[in-house]
């Protein structure tokens, strides 16, 4: 190579990577919107509202949470994937939207994969199983023979992983379930204190301000093992061996987001949620804080459609 084509080779390369490196300089330059798929009060909005807080203050920017729920969260999840790539419209997706989407819905209108551009793993949690005060059964031990002597009990559901447990109440414990499916979960334990249905899922989130108030009861958890916000409830997996449901959330933006703003937002976030304040914030919600940075969470969410889709699979859920 001549010195005079290696100098017009090195002001191509330039010419190629000067934009992309003065956006993210630049980035951002007007206000954010970040998008939750479900409704307000949701764990996910909980997240999102938390963190964009912070993102404002750290960016110079209104940041914005608007809420779009419906089918399972695919439809705000639609819109960011066809929203244009420039860091200004993000997602508070979950396993519900990146993974059991998958196998839930028909003709799913985005790529859970391919359509975004993953930003940061935000936390990770689980569920409780949520009745009345009044409900017969005082723990899971008394659920297990209630339900199993009262068929037909109603379960609400507004995500894929209250879903999948619906299912599972039935493929790991025996019971007979009948779901019914609600815009998010905030709507099922409403109707769940109403008297309208018989139980819900709900992320610790919506769970245990609702537990600490009265005005419901938790019966087990769907973790592994027994959360120290709820040491009193047991795993449901004691009743009904293998069943398990850990859930998690996270921000994304469109696919094709100029990567250097993409690291600039990992950034960003990573330091926003492992500062003590909002650490222990989180964690007094049932959350735990698990940053994950953009490739490892891509390869994630690849792995968790695998999962979500075997546990689909197993509770004998079809495609709708």
């Amino acid at each position: 190579m001549t010195l005079r084509s290696g100098i017009l080779a090195g002001l191509v390369l330039l010419g190629l990577a000067g934009p992309q490196a003065n956006a993210a300089d630049e980035y951002p330059t007007r206000q954010i919107k970040i998008i939750v798929p479900f409704p307000a009060g949701a764990g996910p909005d909980q997240v999102a509202r938390l963190l964009g807080q912070r993102l404002q203050e750290e960016l110079g920017q209104t940041v914005v949470i608007e809420n779009r729920s419906g089918a399972l969260g695919s439809l705000g999840a639609q819109e960011v994937a066809r929203s244009t790539p420039d860091g200004y419209t993000l997602l508070m997706g979950t396993n519900t939207t990146q993974a059991s989407n998958v196998s839930m819905l028909k003709n799913l209108p985005y790529d859970p994969a391919n359509d975004f551009a993953p930003i940061i793993r935000t936390i990770t949690t689980a569920m409780v199983l949520l009745v009345k005060p009044d409900f017969p059964a005082k723990d899971l031990k008394q659920f297990m023979e209630y339900a199993k002597t009262h068929p037909n009990m109603t379960a609400g559901y507004g995500s894929g992983a209250s879903q999948i447990s619906n299912e599972q109440l039935q493929s790991r414990g025996g019971l007979s379930i009948i779901s019914a499916s609600y815009r998010g979960v905030p709507l099922a334990v409403t109707d769940v204190i109403a008297g309208v249905i018989d139980l819900a899922f709900a992320d610790f989130s919506v769970a245990i301000p609702q537990m600490q108030g009265g005005t419901l009861r938790g019966i087990g958890v769907t973790s592994p093992k027994r959360n120290e916000l709820t040491p009193d409830l047991p795993p449901l997996a004691e009743a009904m061996p293998g069943f398990e449901a850990t859930i998690w959330y996270g921000l994304l933006a469109p696919a094709n987001t100029p990567e250097p703003i993409v690291n600039k937002l990992y950034t960003v976030s990573e330091k926003i949620l492992t500062t003590p304040v909002v650490r222990e914030k989180l964690a007094g919600l049932g959350m735990v804080v698990s940053p994950m940075p953009p490739a490892e969470f891509g390869a994630f969410i690849r792995s968790e459609i695998t999962r979500w889709t075997a546990e689909a699979k197993a509770a004998g859920i079809e495609a709708k």
